[in-house]
């Protein structure tokens, strides 16, 4: 079973522990524009469980999931504390964290002892840790804590999460860059995706994992933060429902991807040579994977190890990349 599927908050082993959102983030709107210089004082914050009181802006934070700690590099604060930090950088060297960073354990079950002797100013947490961890640690030490993303609008929750790390650590100015570049990046990909001929060209994404011989995927839909991206430069989702609310990501097996008919369907995907592999050299000898058209006419393409599923700028502009290479390859 591969890393990213047993860690990932939303398999059905962890959807016991999701707690519901009680809040809302920040809206970009309220926050200070690229020319602001970011502030000394006071900072108030909404996240999902409510408001977040710092009395001046963050500069030493512990991050406990993935996602936040791309922002949180992306913006230029290196993080004094890190969940697993062996597997983040297995997973996303599109934003690299220092190996040497202290680790407070898992994504799932961070160490709240190991966390405050650290002294944070702040830790960043998703609402895919549970409340019961979350609330201790919000006694001791300040604590934002935002969705790992949002399948009701995926991209704009990236912003809204850019935008508060942002305010949270007074780099707004860096923030508003962030999101300037990640605009850019997706006009270069429609420009180069266009010149190609590829300018609505349909394709699928997913990840898989081995289990007893038996593939098992994921699709993602557009409702996925891969699949906001897509959205992003025009492309059309070939896998357009079934997805969870939060991460957009429907459960599937072979036999499901039979569903692919059209035969310029590109088949993109994830794997990840640390742990587990290419699920796609199992299913090489699979009878169904051998008859689905897009295998059949070779358009099966995995992007580089590295660009983190759901992640922030960085990572949607390296998947940018990543998905005009594998559509006019």
């Amino acid at each position: 079973m591969s890393f990213a599927r047993r860690t990932l908050p939303v398999v059905a082993a962890l959807t016991a522990l999701l707690v519901s959102a009680c809040g809302t983030t920040e809206d970009p709107a309220a926050a200070p524009g690229p020319s602001a210089a970011p502030s000394s004082g006071p900072v108030d914050l909404t996240d999902e469980r409510g408001t977040v009181h710092l009395d001046a802006p963050a500069t030493k934070v512990v991050s406990l999931e993935w996602g936040l700690t791309e922002n949180l590099l992306a913006l230029g604060v290196e993080p004094i504390g890190q969940a697993d930090v062996k597997g983040y950088n297995a997973w996303d060297t599109v934003a690299p964290l220092d190996p040497k960073t202290p680790d407070v354990g898992t994504r799932g079950e961070p160490s709240l002892d190991a966390i405050v002797a650290l002294k944070p100013d702040l830790v960043l947490t998703t609402t895919d840790v549970p409340e019961t961890a979350i609330a201790p640690l919000a006694k001791q030490v300040p604590v934002l804590a935002l969705k790992g993303s949002d399948g009701a609008d995926p991209i704009g929750y990236m912003r809204r999460t850019v935008t508060t790390i942002a305010r949270a650590t007074g780099t707004q100015a860096q923030g508003e860059k962030l999101l300037a570049g990640f605009d850019a990046k997706v006009a270069a990909g429609k420009d180069a995706l266009a010149k190609a001929g590829k300018a609505d060209a349909p394709f699928a994404m997913a990840d898989g994992w081995v289990d007893a011989g038996t593939v098992s995927l994921r699709l993602y839909t557009p409702q996925s933060f891969f699949g906001g991206v897509a959205a992003e430069l025009g492309l059309k989702n070939q896998w357009p429902s079934g997805g969870d609310k939060v991460y957009g990501l429907a459960q599937s097996d072979v036999e499901g991807l039979t569903k692919l008919t059209d035969a310029d369907t590109t088949f993109v995907y994830v794997a990840n040579n640390s742990d587990g592999g290419d699920f796609t050299t199992t299913l090489a000898k699979n009878a169904v994977w051998k008859q689905l058209p897009f295998v059949k006419v070779q358009k099966v393409e995995r992007i580089p190890d590295g660009i983190w599923m759901f992640g922030g700028p960085p990572s949607a502009g390296a998947y940018i990349d990543a998905l005009v290479a594998a559509l006019t390859a």
